[in-house]
């Protein structure tokens, strides 16, 4: 059972030295109020004065204490001692392990110097502890947390929630189910008031693992005794009250020794409370807390040890997932990166080992991107959007200058077609894009394997992360150059050699010969300068031959009155030039512009598709049909080449 304490001990140094609090072990937390008399009371359990000593709050940083019980023959003994065979008591800190403190005025100066080191050198507190071991053949195995003193108002340069800060540290520590809380108080105040006793029954209220300690019990008044208070008729405690007898502050001046402190202690309560002198006092205080920590430690030992034996067995297999023992850096290093590169080839191949079944990614993802989002942009692109009839009319205009146009000239064609085709940029670098950031996100995709070893070497995988997103981030400019080249080269040239400018440049040809034949047949006329009937039948024949061919391009849609078959008159009026704008308005947009549309039938075999030439065309030949002095014969020349070059 002796062997217990210093086991926990030894478990307090490993977590504090590796930073873990996740198991809460078994302890003596001090707790009470300023100037209540905790620092004399564990001074009298080591024997020595060794704690700061002044005014005001003087314990800023809590301090672990250690006792640890030594003979001169101990093994244990031998090694601290540093070759020193004469050793009694000595000190270690845990913050400075290879120096020996045999001079307790010195420990009092360390803790003074490590207290400032990290709390500062106001009056602020700080919850990070001093942890201290103190080896001596005049104390119990004890774990002892002395804290900061209650206190109500800030003083100097205390911060204002100076009372809250303190405590929550009192509060951190003793709610840890594993600790006993040694509530001190002072004899000479009302223990209805007693602040240490309000903490701990807040977390305690049964008083299970509450020990009272009622100090300075030769400073109560005059005819008043503390038999009520250590009989346990006034604090509901279950592990016992007990009294003791502190230095003054005169004793402390006049270097009064622990040993005849001790001494007047005990004949103080041999003489004012002789029934209760063995059961109170520093040494049984000592001798309690030494019973008291060993059985709460054997309570919670099989707890303790379910505890331990599980997270043995978690960091086990944290330690198993990082591998064996790196023997060649260099070979370890090239096969880390070779996974990777498979890891990340696989991902976008789609051929790697855990595929992901919730959301596409990698190659599947990019495939999506450039036959789904970006097919999806280019089908809404209408190549016509944004062209208007003026914008039509007004390029042919300006490319003729002057002279009135015939033909559409080559110019204008290529003005608008390459406005056109600047559209294609956006949405093709916007893929790029898109590409970009999937190729970004494969990184994160790259299979279990390779991140646990990404996990076992986290700056490895921080460099290899940074250099796989640099190469991609200097590759998207290239990448969007050859975007943008691209369509500059489209734009560049237009290739009016390609079959199909060629088929309608030999229906175009061919149109223009046979109109030139027809006008080159000789007139015949009867009298004056009427025409004869046989030019009226070969006139009639040339304009129902074109008004046939735009028929058979509207289909069903009726055509306006002096385009009709019946005939019309040689000048249109108003009205029929008005009818017959809107007419050729609605079928110069084309088949969207129509409320409904033909059937696929209908559509391929007595409506062709009408591309921008076609409707350039058409423009020219509205334009010449709505001009009285050219006749309404160059509309029929303009629209049966427009209808001849749109069947092919």
């Amino acid at each position: 059972m002796e062997a217990l304490i210093p086991i926990i001990n030894k478990l307090q140094d490993v977590f504090n030295t590796v930073g873990a609090d996740s198991l809460q072990l078994p302890q003596i937390v001090v707790v009470g109020s300023q100037s209540a008399g905790k620092s004399s009371v564990l001074e009298s359990l080591v024997g020595r004065s060794f704690l700061p000593r002044g005014t005001g709050i003087v314990t800023r940083r809590p301090l672990v204490l250690q006792l640890v019980y030594t003979t001169s023959e101990d093994n244990q003994h031998r090694s601290a001692e540093t070759g020193t065979l004469d050793l009694e008591e000595w000190a270690q800190f845990l913050h400075i392990k290879d120096k020996v403190f045999t001079d307790f005025t010195e420990v009092r100066k360390e803790i003074e110097r490590e207290t400032s080191r990290v709390a500062g050198d106001n009056k602020g507190i700080c919850s990070e502890p001093i942890r201290l071991k103190i080896y001596s053949d005049k104390v119990v195995n004890l774990t002892v947390v002395d804290l900061p003193g209650l206190t109500k108002v800030p003083v100097g340069d205390q911060p204002e929630d100076i009372e809250l800060q303190i405590r929550d540290l009192l509060l951190y520590y003793i709610s840890n189910p594993n600790s006993i809380i040694l509530a001190v108080s002072s004899a000479n105040m009302d223990m209805a008031t007693s602040e240490s006793l309000k903490m701990a029954k807040e977390v305690d209220p049964d008083g299970r693992r509450t020990l009272a300690v009622i100090t300075k019990l030769d400073l109560m008044d005059a005819g008043t005794d503390a038999i009520d208070i250590l009989c346990g008729r006034v604090i509901p405690v279950k592990l016992g009250i007990i009294g003791v007898v502190n230095r003054s502050q005169q004793d402390i001046i006049d270097s009064k020794s622990i040993k005849e402190a001790l001494a007047d202690e005990a004949a103080f309560l041999q003489r004012r409370y002789p029934t209760l002198a063995n059961r109170n006092g520093t040494p049984y205080l000592a001798k309690t807390l030494n019973r008291l920590l060993m059985h709460h430690i054997r309570d919670c030992l099989p707890e303790l040890k379910t505890r331990v034996t599980m997270m043995m067995s978690q960091f086990q297999s944290l330690l198993s997932s990082y591998g064996d023992d790196v023997q060649d850096k260099a070979q370890t290093l090239l096969q880390i990166i070779t996974k990777f590169n498979a890891a990340y080839c696989q991902t976008i191949e789609g051929t790697a080992r855990n595929i992901e079944t919730t959301e596409l990614c990698g190659g599947a993802r990019i495939c999506y991107i450039f036959h789904e989002t970006f097919g999806r942009t280019l089908d809404c692109i209408h190549p016509l959007a944004g062209l208007t009839q003026m914008d039509i009319l007004t390029a042919i205009r300006n490319a003729t200058g002057p002279r009135p146009a015939l033909f559409v000239p080559e110019v204008s064609f290529e003005l608008l077609v390459k406005r056109q085709i600047r559209r294609l940029e956006e949405p093709s670098l916007r893929c790029v894009e898109l590409v970009h950031e999937e190729m970004q996100r494969i990184i994160q995709f790259c299979g279990t394997e390779v991140q646990q070893e990404m996990l076992r070497f986290p700056k490895l995988h921080e460099k290899i992360v940074d250099v796989v997103t640099q190469l991609l981030r200097r590759r998207l400019p290239p990448t969007n150059d050859m975007v943008e080249n691209l369509v500059a080269i489209e734009l560049a040239y237009i290739n009016t050699k390609h079959p199909d400018f060629q088929s309608n440049a030999s229906l175009v040809s061919s149109l223009l010969g046979e109109e030139e034949k027809a006008r080159s047949i000789p007139v015949r006329r009867s009298h004056g300068n009427a025409p004869s009937t046989y030019e009226q039948e070969i006139r009639e024949q040339s304009k129902t031959q074109s008004l046939q061919n735009i028929q058979r391009y509207v289909g069903d849609q009726p055509l306006p009155r002096p385009m009709a078959l019946e005939g019309h008159p040689s000048q249109p009026t108003s009205k029929d030039q008005a009818n017959t704008q809107n007419w050729f308005s609605s079928l110069i947009a084309g088949p969207r512009a129509e409320h409904t549309e033909p059937s696929k039938e209908q559509s391929h075999e007595n409506s062709p598709n009408m591309t921008p030439t076609h409707q350039l065309l058409a423009v020219s030949a509205y334009e010449a049909f709505t001009n009285p002095s050219e006749g309404v014969e160059v509309c029929y020349i303009f629209y049966q080449i427009v209808i001849c070059t749109s069947q092919s």
